[in-house]
This record gives structure tokens, sequence and C-alpha cells, in this order.
């Protein structure tokens, strides 16, 4: 048997140690891939071309303008170089990432962070669909970071990448206010929606038929509900914003932010009427409901009268019939000439009474 130098024993056949595997490469991920566009805005117009994100801290710690990142639906490891390359909190990092934050605005040092909620009302099948927008706002750079299905950033930078955007000149405040204002718009889209299926459920409750409309109140209710937390909370940070008093944002841009937040204040108010709209209709609805079930059980119990009544009348000539069907000899009745006609006259009559006496009891 081999030995080794040490003295180790082997496997008699053993020539060569086995190779013990290799443990797996990890494979460097590319954070460009999850970077919808990188783009350098100044002077009113972007320059042209995208900036690699190794060349972005640098060129917005250079440029008069501002550098602009999208992030789509990104991990903590996909943001994690841009959170370095640009000194980003790490507590609103963590938020950006793991997303279904309420909207908000916190300001870090030089930093603004705001999440905003962006919603699509989907008419076909009556449902609510909520995104998430964070942005960040720092000294010379706007990093996004979007979460859900959503086209307003797109059209943001699509307007600030035309010639001359005066949006441009209020720096990285202008996408968050257009963002903002884009947002708003899409609620009072979606409203405009629901009232019209408030409307359709409102005019089927109260217009006579006898369905029962409760599934799609409850569905609706919860669909407001869910934008209900997409809206109101986002009155306070534009509260804000429109004072011009938020440290990072651009205060000559304060009264863009308080139309924004008067339209959003509509939007409030209209959800809140839906809200009390679809309580009202659902009373109504179960109302309705219990009136149809108190028909139908006092239908059932005049039926139930009914067939007690008849079967009354009915057991009448069954009982005698059943007497005089038992055949015994000493009944002498039998043998009587008329007793065939009085009995036959005492059913009729019996049986008329007790109709007489039902009918005016409204039995029958």
């Amino acid at each position: 048997m081999r030995t080794d130098d040490r003295g180790d024993r082997r496997w008699p056949y053993a020539t060569e140690p086995i190779a013990k595997p290799h443990p797996p490469v990890e494979q460097r991920h590319d954070v460009e891939q999850v970077i919808g566009d990188c783009g350098v805005y100044e002077n009113g117009q972007r320059r042209p071309g995208r900036v690699p994100l190794k060349e972005a801290g640098e060129v917005a710690r250079d440029t008069e303008g501002f550098v602009w990142i999208g992030l789509q639906q990104p991990t903590a490891q996909d943001i994690a170089e841009v959170a370095t390359e640009f000194s980003l909190p790490a507590l609103a990092v963590e938020d950006a990432v793991k997303a279904h934050q309420r909207p908000k605005l916190d300001v870090y040092d030089d930093v603004v962070f705001v999440v905003l909620k962006p919603v699509r009302y989907i008419d076909h099948e009556q449902v609510i669909e909520v995104a998430e927008i964070a942005i960040f706002l720092g000294p010379g750079f706007v990093v996004t970071v979007r979460h859900g299905e959503s086209l307003v950033l797109g059209q943001v930078r699509d307007e600030l990448d035309r010639t001359d955007s005066e949006l441009v000149t209020h720096g990285p405040t202008a996408v968050l206010y257009r963002t903002a204002d884009l947002i708003v718009d899409g609620y009072e889209d979606a409203i405009e929606r629901i009232n019209e299926d408030v409307d359709d459920i409102e005019g089927r409750v109260f217009g006579g038929g006898e369905e029962d409309h409760a599934q799609r109140i409850y569905k609706l209710k919860r669909e407001i509900a869910e934008f209900r937390r997409a809206v109101l909370p986002l009155a306070d940070p534009l509260q804000r914003l429109s004072e011009g008093s938020v440290p990072g944002v651009d205060p000559l841009a304060a009264h863009y932010f308080r139309d924004v937040h008067d339209h959003l204040m509509r939007a409030a108010d209209a959800i809140e009427g839906h809200e009390r709209m679809l309580n009202d209709v659902l009373q109504a609805d179960l109302a309705q409901v219990g009136v149809r079930h108190s028909q139908i059980a006092v239908r059932q119990n005049e039926d139930l009268r009914k067939i007690s009544a008849w079967a009354a009348i009915a057991l009448v000539p069954t009982a005698i019939a059943g007497i005089y069907g038992m055949n015994f000899d000493n009944m002498p009745e039998l043998h009587w000439q008329y007793g065939y006609f009085l009995v036959v006259g005492l059913i009729i009559s019996i049986c008329v009474v007790l109709y007489l006496l039902f009918r005016r009891n409204r039995w029958l």
C-alpha cells in the first residue's frame, strides 16, 4: 500500500490525489441591465447620448445641470452601485428596493427622497392597478426607481428630451414636479372611470331588477380603498413642496406644486364621495335583498297554508272512506238502503264547510 511523504494511507490503486471541485465562480451583476436611461440635462436641453453609470457621479459634480438615472424594478444588489456612486441614504435605498411604501417625502441632508403612487384603472376588470415610483433628488442628480407598470417616467423623460425644454431650467425639481403632475392627472382619469362604474351600479340597484349586486359593490369598494391609500398620504408632501420650504427643491417651482396639490385635493374629495355613494348603494341593495327574501318567505307561508287547507279538506273523505273500507261484517249502515247517499252527502257537506272556513280565514 502506498503512502505519501506525510505517511498518509491511500487506496492501493490510486496514483494521484482526487482533485476537489472548484467552487462556482460568482458572476458580477451588470447594473446597466436595470437602468432604463441615464442622461445629462443642461442649458435647457439634453446632452446627446447616454452616460455610463461609472461616469455619472463625476458628471453630476461637474455639470451645471443634472444627471437623471432611471432604474426599473432593481434589487438591492442592482441599486447598491448607484447608491455608492451618489451617496444615497441607506434607509431610503432600503425603502426604494422593498417598495410597498406609502407616499411620503423625507429629507436626508442634501438628498430628498419622495415616494409616489401612480395608478391605472382597468375597465374590463374593474381593478385599480397601483405602481410605485421612488425619487432621489440631490445636488446635480436625480435617481428614479420604478416598481410596477407605469408610463409616467417615460412621458417625463420625453418632455425633458425635447429641445429647449423650459422645465430643465428648474434642475432636478423638474423631474419631481412633472412626475407628480402626471400621476395626479392619472388619478383624475381613474376617478372618471370609477364614476362611470358607480353610476352604472346605482342605476342597476335602483332599476327594480332582481339581481344581487353586493359582490360587485364590495369589489369596487375594495379597489377604491386601495386607490385612497395611494392618494390621501400624498397631500402632506405636496403641501410642503407648495410652500417652497423643502431643502434641495427649487423654491421657484412652488406654484407648480401648489397647482398639483389643488388637483390632488379634488381627487381626494371625489374618492370620499364615491365611498359614501357606494356605502349608500350597498345599504339600499342589502335592503332590497332583505325585502325580496321577506316576500319569498311570505309567499312560502301562503303556499304552505293553502297546502295545509287542501290537505285538511282531503282528509275528510279519506278518513270516512278508510273506515268503510275495513269490510267489517257488523256495520249496520252497510245494509241500509240510503247509507251510500248519506255518507257521500256527509263528505260533501263537511268539505264545503271546511272550504268556506278556510276562505274566510284567507287560507284559500
